[in-house]
């Protein structure tokens, strides 16, 4: 058993506690976030004067050596060792002897692995903001390329008013949007560094947190140094905002399911994408969004355990908080996979068009419009929709639509009627007299396209400028 301490033991750990205590299993996916924590560490050291220049470059080149290795398969992270941080120390003490044994002054793993959550976590939130960045512009893709192809809208699943698939996407791009705003949020209240919290209160070296935190990227120190080693709310937050991306992300896909059956045929998923059925040769299935679908639930599956497991904890670290770890790497690796899946499912899906427009067509999804010309006639609305609803149950009865009507039968049920009914209730005046904005018309389309143009190039100018 390779551990950081012993000395007030007097016999061995059982061994099964000893499985049951250690988190390497999971913890070595931390294993750069850890050595680059104690590569700051040790530069603030040897800039306070605690640690010699010669030790400080001793101590750089063990972990960069360490670093490299694992990286190239040269080293294993060994499950012999409790930690991540044990085996990273215990073979830095190996390779270069007693200078590895002051890595950890003026520190307690406590506020070391409160750093290297951190830092594993931002690396992911910078991830899945790029990966919503694509999301987002395969979206606007089919937006532009669609401004004019008409479908139905719903509610309540059943047909309402006709709109356009650019309108439908715009929609989904409004949340996948407010998703990618969330983990900029995220990312700016959580970028405080821990390091130097100690195990709850600190320490007696005169350590420079402030400079830590610069050589890290942070904003500056936490400010309360038992909220630094037990704070885990941005991986809540995080949880919860990956919680709102999977719950779009499976409201979209149940929506391609649905338009993938038989009865929509609205979309022909790429086979790249599907897969068939081991009895059934005439079986295209959508496995990739009902795996999506599917995989919404571990997700939150992981907040509700993480805010389970922190409801009742006094301050300041328990060893419950080890429990954050398997269940949040999981939920950010499933939220990576089904964005990238989903959006290569969207770039490669064909949209079937004239099926769409015949949809809206069959479904009196200009009915609304029926009723505005009738208003626009001096016709009371509520009159007005009573109107309507006779012609409706008029074609239902004769199989026909709104648009297959000739002007004696619309003037049969209303005297109001007049040749311009027909151009009134045309899907393509429904849909483009609709201007205001957020409306479906091409006008309002057009706008809302620039300013999703908008918003992209400045979410990509501070990609690169982060990285710079």
């Amino acid at each position: 058993m390779a551990q950081l301490w012993g000395g007030r033991f007097t016999k061995e750990t059982d061994q099964l506690v000893y499985n049951f205590n250690a988190s390497i299993s999971f913890d070595k996916k931390l294993y750069a976030q850890d050595i680059r924590g104690s590569i700051a560490h040790v530069m603030m050291l040897a800039k306070q004067g605690i640690l010699t220049d010669i030790e400080k470059e001793q101590i750089i080149d063990g972990l960069e050596g360490i670093l490299s290795d694992v990286e190239k398969g040269k080293l294993k992270i060994s499950d012999a060792y409790e930690d991540i941080h044990s085996f990273v120390e215990a073979t830095l003490i190996a390779r270069i002897g007693d200078a590895g044994k002051k890595l950890h002054t003026g520190r307690s793993r406590n506020d070391q692995v409160a750093l290297d959550m951190k830092l594993y976590t931002r690396d992911e939130i910078t991830q899945i903001s790029h990966l919503l960045e694509e999301l987002l512009r395969a979206i606007l893709a089919i937006m532009e390329e669609h401004m004019e192809t008409v479908m139905p809208g719903f509610t309540h699943l059943q047909k309402a008013q006709p709109i356009t698939l650019a309108h439908h996407m715009g929609a989904y791009f409004e949340m996948f949007k407010r998703d990618h705003e969330r983990m900029r949020d995220i990312y700016k209240r959580m970028n405080t560094c821990p390091l130097g919290s100690g195990a709850l209160a600190g320490t007696t070296y005169p350590l420079d947190r402030e400079y830590t935190a610069q050589l890290l990227g942070f904003d500056g120190p936490t400010l309360n140094s038992m909220d630094g080693v037990s704070d885990r709310d941005y991986l809540i937050e995080l949880m919860s905002a990956l919680s709102i991306v999977m719950m779009h992300l499976s409201r979209f896909s149940e929506e391609v399911i649905l338009w993938n059956s038989n009865e929509y045929q609205f979309v022909e998923i790429d086979d790249a994408y599907s897969t068939g059925s081991s009895i059934m040769p005439q079986k295209k299935n959508p496995d990739i969004a009902e795996l999506v679908r599917g995989k919404t639930g571990r997700v939150y599956g992981a907040l509700m355990s993480l805010l389970t497991t922190m409801k009742g904890i006094p301050l300041a670290y328990n060893k419950d908080m080890q429990e954050d770890k398997e269940m949040c790497f999981d939920a950010m690796d499933t939220a990576k996979g089904c964005i990238a899946l989903f959006t290569g499912m969207l770039r490669t899906m064909q949209f079937q068009t004239e099926r769409m427009e015949k949809s809206a067509r069959q479904g009196f999804t200009n009915a609304t419009d029926a009723a505005d010309y009738l208003v626009n006639h001096g016709v009371p609305f509520r009159d007005a929709h009573g109107i309507v609803g006779r012609l409706v149950l008029y074609c239902i009865e004769k199989n026909i639509g709104l648009d297959d009507m000739t002007l004696e039968e619309y003037r049969e049920i209303s005297p109001v009627f007049e040749e311009d009914i027909f151009d009134a209730i045309s899907l393509e005046t429904c849909v483009n007299k609709r201007v205001t904005v957020g409306a479906p018309g091409k006008t309002a389309m057009k706008q809302a396209i620039k300013l999703y143009k908008q918003y992209l190039r400045e979410a990509r100018r501070k990609e690169e400028w982060n990285r710079n």
